[in-house]
């Protein structure tokens, strides 16, 4: 078995690759994450997840390094992470009775052969109507801050939804396992 990384320090990603029983190491990858001017959702995110894979090739010369970023928009805007309680209030609010489609790129890179495998993988979130006071409940008890579109969805944040639409519910949290077995599966990795 080929070393793996998983080039992120996101706890939420890390437990998603825990499901795979395989042997892994974390490393944070430190690159530029501005959005390009005139760049796609989907551009930018592939973008990303191919530069935080390819940032650790120094670091990690025989590996297969996994990169991913994830992006939601929400009336047409780009948003990421809210950081804060207000920014967070405002996604809620602007998503309410709303459709996001969230975008996660996905890389899987092999630092042998400096090929890499990249795919956008799209998933749908249709909100319930959110009062103010769900929003702030939910907020109070979760603060999602550092979660592009200011929730959860593996805790709480289940609650604001009518329903989920996508192939693989680990994209939601930032790392399409499905899509990532058969990438680790064309590098002759195997999974079961």
């Amino acid at each position: 078995m080929t070393q793996l990384v998983l080039a992120s320090s996101s706890p939420f990603r890390k437990a998603i690759l825990d499901k795979l029983n395989l042997p892994f190491e974390t490393a944070s990858p430190d690159i530029d994450e501005t959005r390009h001017i005139n760049e796609s959702p989907q551009d930018y995110v592939a973008r990303l997840s191919e530069e935080k894979a390819r940032a650790l090739q120094q670091q990690y010369p025989n590996a297969l390094i996994i990169g991913s970023d994830q992006t939601a928009i929400i009336n047409g805007e780009t948003i990421g992470k809210p950081g804060n309680y207000d920014n967070a209030y405002k996604q809620l609010s602007d998503a309410s009775g709303k459709t996001i489609v969230f975008l996660t790129g996905l890389t899987l890179f092999n630092s042998v052969t400096n090929i890499s495998d990249t795919e956008v993988v799209p998933f749908q979130v249709h909100f319930r109507s959110l009062t103010p006071q769900m929003i702030n409940n939910y907020l109070t008890a979760e603060q999602p801050y550092s979660c592009a579109g200011s929730f959860k969805s593996e805790g709480l944040g289940i609650a604001l939804f009518e329903k989920l639409e996508g192939d693989d519910p680990n994209t939601l949290i930032g790392l399409p396992l499905i899509k990532l077995i058969r990438m680790l599966e064309k590098q002759g990795q195997t999974i079961i």
